[in-house]
C-alpha cells in the first residue's frame, strides 16, 4: 500500500478512535461542556501547529469569511449533532451515518457548482443509502448490545435522557443525518479557501477557534450551564485525547494523504470509519457486531468509492 493510501486509512482510524473516546464520556459530561472542551482543545493544538508552520500568512480576508461559513456548518452545527448522535445512537451508528456526507456533497456540487452526476455515482448514492439502511434498520437486541458503552455517571452527576442500549431511534438517526449534511456544507464553503492555498492547520484553527468562541459565549445562557458535575482530570483528558485524534492527527493525516495521493482514492479510504470502528466496538464491549453491521458498513464504503473514484 502506498504511503498516501496508508495515511488515508490512518485518518479513518483516527476518526473512529475519536468517536470511541467521546463514547466514554456518555453519562459523565454534558453535551455543551463537551463541545467547549473539544473546540477549545482543537483550536489550541491547531493554532500551535499553524504558528510553527507560519500558516497564518496564507490567510486572507476572503478566505477568512469562507472558513467562518465552513465552521458554522461543519463545526458549530455538525460537531454538536455529531456528539449528540454518539451519545444517543452510539459510535457505530454515528460513524455509519457519517458516510452520508458523500451523497450530500455530490448533491451540493450539482446544485451549487453545476457538476454533473454520472450513472456510476448515482449507483454509489444508492449503495450508500442501502448500506446505511441495512445496518441501522437491523432489529434491536444484538446490535444494541454491541453499541452499549454507557459508563456509570459519578454520584450526583446529571444523567442523559437517551441511552445507547435502547437502540438508535429516530432522534439519533436524525442527528447523524444532520451531521452529514453539516459536514458536506462545511466542505463546500471550505473548498475555495483551500484551493486558494490556505495552510490546512490554519484553516482548522480558524474553524475550531470560531466554534470555541461560540460555545463559550453560550455559557451566558442557563441551558448551557446545566452540567454542574465536577470537571475531573480523567474526563478532561478523555475529551482532549478525542480532539487530538479527531481534529488534529486525523486531519493532518488526511491533508497529507490528499497532498500526495489521488483525491478519489484518498476520499474513499478516509471514509472507512464505519468499518474501522467495528473491531473497536467489539473490543470495548466484547460483543461482536451483527453481520448486518459489517455488511452495511462495507456496502456504504463501496458506494462512497463509486462516488469518489474517477
Amino acid at each position: 500500500m502506498f504511503l498516501s493510501e496508508l495515511m488515508a486509512v490512518g485518518a479513518a482510524s483516527c476518526i473512529a478512535l475519536s468517536a470511541m473516546f467521546i463514547s466514554e464520556l456518555n453519562g459523565r459530561v454534558g453535551l455543551f461542556r463537551l463541545t467547549r472542551w473539544q473546540m477549545s482543545a482543537a483550536f489550541l493544538m491547531n493554532a500551535a501547529v499553524a504558528t510553527a508552520l507560519g500558516g497564518w500568512s496564507s490567510l486572507g480576508g476572503t478566505q477568512l469569511m469562507q472558513l467562518a461559513a465552513s465552521g458554522l456548518f461543519g463545526i458549530i452545527i455538525a460537531s454538536s449533532t455529531y456528539f449528540a448522535a454518539i451519545y444517543t445512537a452510539g459510535p457505530r451508528i454515528t460513524a455509519l451515518l457519517f458516510a452520508l456526507t458523500s451523497p450530500f456533497a455530490l448533491a451540493l456540487g450539482y446544485l451549487v457548482f453545476g457538476e454533473t452526476i454520472s450513472a456510476r455515482q448515482g449507483l454509489g448514492v444508492a449503495l450508500v443509502l442501502a448500506g446505511v439502511a441495512l445496518a441501522v434498520g437491523q432489529p434491536r437486541g444484538r446490535g444494541a448490545k454491541a453499541d452499549s458503552l454507557v459508563v456509570p455517571a459519578p454520584e450526583g452527576a446529571p444523567r442523559p435522557k437517551a441511552r445507547w442500549g435502547s437502540g438508535p431511534g429516530w432522534v439519533g438517526i436524525g442527528l447523524g443525518v444532520v451531521t452529514a449534511m453539516g459536514q458536506a456544507l462545511g466542505n463546500l464553503f471550505a473548498r475555495p479557501a483551500m484551493a486558494a492555498g490556505v495552510e490546512p492547520f490554519t484553516a482548522m484553527a480558524v474553524r475550531s477557534g470560531l466554534a470555541a468562541a461560540f460555545f463559550l459565549a453560550l455559557m451566558a445562557f442557563p441551558f448551557a450551564r446545566r452540567d454542574t458535575a465536577p470537571a475531573t482530570a480523567r474526563n478532561v483528558a478523555t475529551a482532549v485525547t478525542s480532539s487530538f485524534f479527531g481534529t488534529v492527527l486525523g486531519m493532518a493525516l488526511l491533508m497529507a494523504a490528499l497532498a500526495g495521493g489521488d483525491v478519489g482514492v484518498v476520499s474513499t479510504l478516509s471514509s472507512m470509519a464505519p468499518v474501522a470502528i467495528l473491531p473497536m466496538v467489539w473490543l470495548r464491549t466484547r460483543v461482536a457486531p451483527s453481520p448486518a453491521a459489517w455488511i452495511g458498513a462495507m456496502v456504504a464504503i463501496l458506494g462512497t468509492a463509486l462516488i469518489s473514484l474517477r
